[in-house]
This record gives C-alpha cells, sequence and structure tokens, in this order.
C-alpha cells in the first residue's frame, strides 16, 4: 500500500532512518499517525489535503519502515521530547522552518511535545482522540481502564511484552481493531495486512519503548510544564470522536494546556483517520486555513 499522489522517501534524521510520504503544495502540515499503525492510516485524508497543503506524513521512530536503535531499559529514545525533536529535524531539512502539525493517538503525544518544546516552529497543532499524558495517566482508574491495557502491558520490562506480541502479532491486532472502532470494517482487510507486515520485532520493540517512555519519562516531562506553567501557543484544535466517551471532556482538558482551543466531534470510534475521514480532512482544512 502506499499513499495516492504522494512521493515516499527515506530521510535521516536524529539517530533515526525515517520513511516519508510527502508532496503536495501550499503551507506544510506535517501528520502523525498512532498505534500500532502506521502513515498508511492517512491514505484517505493526506492525499486530499495535499491538494491545498504540502503534506509530509512519517512512520513514527520505529515503526512501519522507520528505522532506530532499540530504545533503553526505560524508553530512552523513544521519549516524545526526543520523537518530537527528530520529527523537527526532519521538517527543517524538507526545507520547512515552520509548519503546523496534526497527530491522532501517539502522533499526538508527539505533537503537542513538538508544540510545548519548538513553539516558534509550529504554527498550528491539531490532536485527534488524546489528552496530555501525564492527565491520561491520572484518570486510568476511571471505568473505561480495561482499555487502557497497552500503557502498563507494552511498558512492562523487555522482552516481556515483546514476546507476548510476537508470539501472535495477527491476533494482537485483530484484538485492536476489532475493538477499538465503531465498525470494525473501516479497517479493511487490506489495511490489517499492511499493518500486520510492518508488525516486526524491531517495530514491536519500537512500540513497547514509545510505552515505557511514556510510564517513565513523558509523563515526568508533562508534570514539569504543568507545575512551571508553560502552555501551548500555537491554536489548538481539539478531534474528539463520538464514541470515545472517555475523552468527552478532552476540550476542558486542553484548555488547562493551551491558550487557544477549538474543539470538534467526529463521527466513529479511536480510528478517526479511517473511520471518519472526511469528516477529519474537512475540520482541519478548516482549521490550517484560518
Amino acid at each position: 500500500m502506499s499513499l495516492p499522489g504522494l512521493a515516499e522517501s527515506r530521510i535521516a534524521a536524529g539517530a533515526g532512518v525515517y520513511h516519508v510520504a510527502h508532496g503536495g503544495s501550499g503551507p506544510p502540515v506535517l501528520l502523525l499517525h498512532g498505534f500500532p499503525q502506521t502513515h498508511l492510516c492517512w491514505q484517505s485524508v493526506a492525499p486530499r489535503l495535499a491538494a491545498l497543503f504540502t503534506v509530509v506524513v512519517p512512520d513514527l521512530r520505529g515503526y512501519g519502515a522507520s528505522s532506530a536503535p532499540p530504545g533503553g531499559p526505560l524508553g530512552e529514545g523513544f521519549s516524545k521530547r526526543e520523537m518530537a525533536a527528530e520529527l523537527v529535524e526532519l521538517m527543517t531539512g524538507l526545507g520547512h522552518d515552520r509548519f503546523a502539525v496534526a497527530g491522532h493517538d501517539r502522533g499526538a503525544r508527539v505533537a503537542y511535545r513538538m508544540a510545548l518544546d519548538h513553539p516558534t516552529l509550529v504554527t498550528r497543532l491539531a490532536v485527534v482522540n488524546a489528552v496530555p499524558t501525564l492527565e491520561q495517566f491520572e484518570r486510568m482508574g476511571t471505568a473505561h481502564s480495561l482499555g487502557y491495557w497497552p500503557w502498563f502491558l507494552l511498558a512492562q520490562p523487555a522482552p516481556f511484552p515483546e514476546r507476548l506480541v510476537a508470539a501472535d502479532p495477527a491476533a494482537f491486532l485483530s484484538q485492536v481493531f476489532d475493538t477499538w472502532p465503531s465498525d470494525p470494517a473501516a479497517i479493511p482487510e487490506e489495511a490489517r495486512a499492511a499493518y500486520l507486515e510492518a508488525l516486526t520485532p524491531d517495530t514491536i520493540a519500537a512500540m513497547c519503548g514509545d510505552f515505557r517512555a511514556s510510564f517513565h519519562t513523558d509523563r515526568r516531562h508533562d508534570a514539569a510544564d504543568r507545575a512551571a506553567g508553560h502552555r501551548i501557543t500555537a491554536p489548538l484544535l481539539v478531534a474528539v470522536a463520538e464514541d470515545e466517551k472517555h475523552l468527552e471532556d478532552a476540550p476542558t482538558v486542553w484548555t488547562r494546556w493551551a491558550e487557544d482551543i477549538a474543539a470538534v466531534r467526529l463521527p466513529g470510534g479511536h480510528f478517526t483517520p479511517e473511520e471518519a475521514p472526511d469528516e477529519l480532512r474537512a475540520a482541519l482544512v478548516d482549521f490550517l486555513a484560518r
């Protein structure tokens, strides 16, 4: 699978080598995918955005066809601060000194960290189905806590979670894609096959590094920012799926972190770029063109 009309490149940034789809014309927009996916989740959004914007759509560090050194025992190398810094290097290497960024799920965590750490570079920020990592940990004792299993399972010390996922990666993905969307058919067989092909021992290790970093480091970075009163200064769009009931208060949560907030509710469940691509694209166009 590929993103229609976009070129594909491998670009070195930091300690990683990123697989990147890119193309279009107009103001630059960085699109970041979530777990357990790749840049292909944007297949129905990015090509159409490219009519108005220059889109850059990478696989996150170590995910998909991007490669990176293994993370440390506490997820070193995969903190959202480190991941954001590498993507800033990638964007500036492509000639984009200032750009908008939109992220879904894990990608949203990289995106908001980028906006906090590099405020002069990020022109606009959109987060889809996410609240800040610190806030996420603080609310995990609610009725929805069973749905947060990746946060604790994948953060366990290596190689325990890596072995569990690698034992039956197809079943692992089926559990996610059959239960997190409102309509499992929104993740078609072709996409599921591509995500399964991308689930190699190296990418499994990267996913675990990503979650270990959130447990051990990312929430500490968030706590420091919250204590210091640091806020996101770029305009922020908070997009929440209608069936993500545990995130109904996300716009209110983000008011503690950002100065200029717009919010939108979109149809479907967790995988908004695939469940509601037309509605998400329209919301992004409206927000980015303001």
